[in-house]
């Protein structure tokens, strides 16, 4: 029997056995796919839940509604009209901005952390201000028709003009931004799911107690406190358009304002999501 060359037998010890694949090393490695750019990603995140809360927020957003709509009512019986009842109509109007963005949005996000639902985002290759963004945008836009609603059945209670309704088309995503940004901060800081509904109720009473009750008849420390929740230039805004000849440029600080607290609010919100999809 012939023996085998030494140097035949090295070679088919390391060749590779018939059918075997070689393991491809780091230069056969397929590149990763770019990282999604801000705004495709923030529309992707608003149409995805723009769908999935559309069944569920619809009724809460009745309840909204249905209570600005009975505070207006109860205030009838005590405030008569002039200015005492344009800041009642428009506290009342984005009460319900301030019930979903505050409230809603808070739960939502102590929910998400608290079921680590964060984990599912953070795979993603977007941006955690498109997480943030496109999802406040989607629970703000609830908010449209429930706004409007309130804003008509007040003006026709207390006889307010009309004519300047439009200014809820700049009230509203501005008002929404600033509340929403606080909103989601708030339910990604919280510790637990149940201080994150606790808080966003505290905030939507905050926004209800020095939003809707006139500023004249609060005390000077109370007044104090209204000037620093984000939603009170949203209604002062609002408020001013009923006047006969409005100040406008008033009323576009007002709203300069609102949108500075909700750029603001709404980078805290993305640091907080930030942090909170980290842990």
């Amino acid at each position: 029997m012939s023996a085998i060359p030494l140097e035949s037998s090295v070679e088919a010890v390391g060749a590779p056995a018939s059918g075997a694949t070689r393991r491809p090393d780091a230069a056969d490695a397929a590149p990763l796919a770019p990282r999604a750019r801000l705004l495709p990603a923030l529309a992707a995140v608003y149409r995805a839940q723009l769908s999935r809360a559309r069944v569920a927020r619809i009724p809460l957003l009745f309840v909204a509604t249905f209570q600005s709509v009975g505070i207006m009512i109860l205030m009838r019986g005590v405030v008569d009209g002039g200015s005492e009842a344009r800041a009642v109509v428009a506290g009342s109007s984005v009460l319900v901005v301030a019930f979903v963005a505050l409230n809603l949005l808070a739960q939502y996000f102590g929910q998400l952390r608290a079921g680590g639902g964060l984990d599912h985002y953070a795979t993603l290759p977007v941006p955690p201000a498109s997480v943030v963004l496109g999802t406040a945008a989607a629970y703000a836009s609830f908010t449209v028709p429930g706004t409007a609603v309130t804003a008509v059945f007040g003006c026709a209670l207390f006889g307010l003009p009309m004519g300047h309704l439009w200014i809820l088309a700049a009230v509203i995503p501005l008002a929404g931004a600033a509340l929403s940004g606080l909103g989601a901060a708030l339910g990604l800081l919280a510790p637990r799911q149940e201080l994150a509904t606790l808080f966003g109720q505290l905030g939507m009473s905050a926004a209800l107690l020095l939003g809707v009750l006139p500023a004249g008849r609060m005390p000077g420390p109370i007044a104090y406190a209204r000037d620093l929740l984000p939603s009170t230039y949203g209604v002062e805004a609002f408020a001013h358009s009923f006047d006969a000849h409005p100040d406008w440029s008033l009323v576009g600080l007002d709203l300069g304002v609102c949108a500075a607290v909700g750029v603001v609010s709404l980078a805290a919100a993305a640091w907080a999501y930030r942090r909170a999809a980290v842990r």
